[in-house]
C-alpha cells in the first residue's frame, strides 16, 4: 500500500549511498558520424533514409554530434554529478557488416568513452545492442534469422576482450520487445517489416542472442561486472468484461515471453497457443531454452506509462491507444482482437499517460515473483515541448513538467524500495535531447537541451534538480 502523498509528489525522501544515480543514451540517437572511421550502415540508417518512415525526414546522420564532442559531454556529466552513465555500443562501428574482424577505430572510440568515464569517477554501464543492427545482417534476415544470434555473440566477445577489464555492468539488449514487434511486426521501427511470424522468430532469436552473449562475455571478461538485460515490461490495466483475458494475452506477448525463458522457466504455453495461427514455433530448437537462461545479476527495467486493455467486440471501431506509432502492422501477433483503451491524462508529448503508480506496481510485482533478482531502473523520463527563455544568467529551460514527472517517479521508486524491492539505481532517460526514432527530432526527452543547429548543450531545470538530488541524496521539492 502506497505511503506519502496520493499524487506521488513527496519531498525529503532519502536514497542510500549505494543507490546509483545516472543517465542514459543510445548510440544511433546521439553519436552522428555515421560514415566516419569505418562504421558500416545500420538498419536505422536505411530506415531513416526511406521516405515516410521518420517524421520530417529526419535521420541520425549527425544526431547530437556526440562522436566529435565526447570529452565535452563527459565533462557535462561531471557537472551534473552523475555516478553512472548507461550508453550503447554501435555494432556497425565494431563490425561494419556484423561479422569478421573488429574495426579498430570503433573499439578505440568506446575505449576513450569508458576510460573517460572512469577517470571522472563515473561507472560505465555498457549496452551492446540498442537497435542499430548492421544492415548486412538484416539483408540475411536480421533477427528473424537464427544466425544473427551467433553473430551477436561473436560481437559481444570482441567488445568484451577490449573493454572487459573495466565496464561495471554489461547489458546485452535494450528492449527486445521493440526490436522484435515494432521492427518486424508493426513496421514502426527498423527494418519496418509487418510479419507476425518473423516478429515471433525475432523474439526467440533475441532471447537466444542474450544468452549466447552473456556466455561469451563471461569467457573473456577479467573484472567482476554485473550481467544484465533491459526490458520495457508493460504495466497492463484490465478493463471491461474481457479485460482479464486481454491482459493475459498482452502480458504474455509483452512480458512473459521474455522474462520466463530468460529466467529459466521456458516459453509460456499460453503464448504458444495464442500464436498458433501465426507460427508453429519450430524456430525453438532443443537446448535453446538452456542457452537463453544464462544467469544474470541484474534486471534493467524501462518504464514510461501504462496500457489499459479489453477484448474488442469486432463491431465498434477498435481502440488502439497502445502508445506506439501506427504504421499499418501490429505489434501484437495473434492478439489483434485485443483493444487498447484511451487512458486518462495528463500526458507527455508522446501521448503517453503519466502514472507513477505503474512504476511502483511493476517493481513490486517483479520483486515478489523474482525476489533474488536485483533491479535497476535503466530508463525513465518524459518528452515535453521545451521553450528556451532568456534568464538573468543566460538562456534557460524551465521544464516544470519534466521535473515534476521525475520527482513523482523517483517517489514511486522509493516507495517500492520501502516495500522491500532490491532496487540498485536509476538511470534517467535521457541525458540529452536526441533522435527519437520514428519521431525524429520532434520529441525532446533530455534533461539537457541540444540545439540541433549549433549542437550547444544547455542543462534544463530538470538537470539542475537532478544534480541536487544526486548531491544531497534527498528528493528535492
Amino acid at each position: 500500500m502506497a505511503i506519502g502523498t496520493p499524487d506521488y509528489r513527496d519531498t525529503g525522501l532519502e536514497f542510500g549511498e549505494d543507490f546509483l544515480f545516472g543517465s542514459a543514451t543510445a548510440s544511433y540517437q546521439i553519436e552522428g558520424a555515421v560514415h566516419e572511421d569505418g562504421r558500416g550502415p545500420s538498419i536505422w540508417d536505411t530506415f531513416s533514409h526511406t521516405p515516410g518512415k521518420v517524421w520530417n525526414g529526419d535521420t541520425g546522420d549527425t544526431a547530437c554530434d556526440h562522436y566529435h564532442r565526447l570529452d565535452d559531454d563527459l565533462d557535462l556529466m561531471v557537472r551534473l554529478g552523475l555516478e553512472a552513465y548507461r550508453f550503447s555500443i554501435a555494432w556497425p562501428r565494431i563490425q561494419p557488416t556484423g561479422r569478421g574482424d573488429a574495426n579498430e577505430a570503433g573499439l578505440a572510440f568506446y575505449e576513450r568513452l569508458v576510460d573517460g568515464l572512469i577517470a571522472r569517477g563515473i561507472r560505465p554501464i555498457a549496452t551492446l545492442y540498442h537497435w542499430d543492427l548492421p544492415q548486412a545482417l538484416e539483408d540475411e534476415g536480421g533477427w528473424a534469422n537464427r544466425e544473427t544470434a551467433y553473430a551477436f555473440a561473436d560481437y559481444a566477445r570482441i567488445v568484451g576482450e577490449r573493454l572487459g577489464d573495466r565496464v561495471a555492468v554489461w547489458t546485452t539488449l535494450n528492449e527486445p520487445w521493440c526490436s522484435a514487434y515494432l521492427g518486424y511486426g508493426s513496421g514502426a521501427h527498423a527494418p519496418g517489416l509487418m510479419d507476425g511470424a518473423k516478429a515471433l522468430a525475432a523474439v526467440h532469436h533475441l532471447n537466444l542472442a542474450h544468452g549466447l552473449a552473456v556466455a561469451a562475455l563471461r569467457g573473456v571478461v577479467t573484472n567482476d561486472p554485473g550481467y544484465s538485460i533491459t526490458l520495457n515490461l508493460h504495466v497492463i490495466r484490465p478493463s471491461g468484461e474481457g479485460g482479464a483475458e486481454a491482459a493475459r494475452r498482452i502480458d504474455g506477448l509483452a512480458n512473459r515471453v521474455f522474462l520466463e525463458p530468460l529466467l529459466g522457466e521456458g516459453y509460456p504455453a499460453d503464448v504458444i497457443a495464442d500464436t498458433a495461427a501465426v507460427t508453429d514455433w519450430s524456430f525453438v530448437l532443443p537446448g535453446d531454452t538452456e542457452l537463453i537462461a544464462e544467469p544474470i545479476d541484474l534486471l534493467g527495467v524501462n518504464y514510461y506509462s501504462t496500457v489499459t486493455v479489453d477484448m474488442w467486440d469486432g463491431v465498434s471501431p477498435r481502440a488502439n491507444a497502445d502508445g506506439h506509432k501506427d504504421m499499418g502492422g501490429t505489434p501484437w501477433p495473434g492478439s489483434e482482437h485485443v483493444e487498447f483503451l484511451a487512458q486518462p491524462g495528463p500526458y507527455t508529448d508522446m501521448g503517453w499517460n503519466i502514472d507513477p503508480s505503474g512504476l511502483e506496481d511493476l517493481l513490486v510485482s517483479l520483486s515478489e515473483r523474482y525476489p533474488e533478482l536485483p533491479l535497476m531502473v535503466t530508463e525513465n523520463g518524459a518528452a515535453f515541448p521545451d521553450i528556451v527563455v532568456d534568464g538573468p544568467d543566460g538562456p534557460a529551460v524551465h521544464d516544470v513538467e519534466r521535473t515534476d514527472y521525475l520527482r513523482r517517479h523517483f517517489t514511486a521508486a522509493h516507495r517500492a524500495m520501502a516495500r522491500g524491492v532490491d532496487l540498485r539505481g536509476y538511470q534517467v532517460w535521457s541525458l540529452m535531447d536526441n533522435f527519437e526514432w520514428g519521431y525524429g527530432y520532434s520529441k525532446r526527452f533530455g534533461i539537457v537541451r541540444v540545439d540541433y543547429d549549433t549542437f550547444e548543450r544547455l542543462p534544463k531545470d530538470s538537470a539542475l534538480w537532478y544534480a541536487e538530488l544526486i548531491r544531497t541524496r534527498r528528493l528535492p521539492g
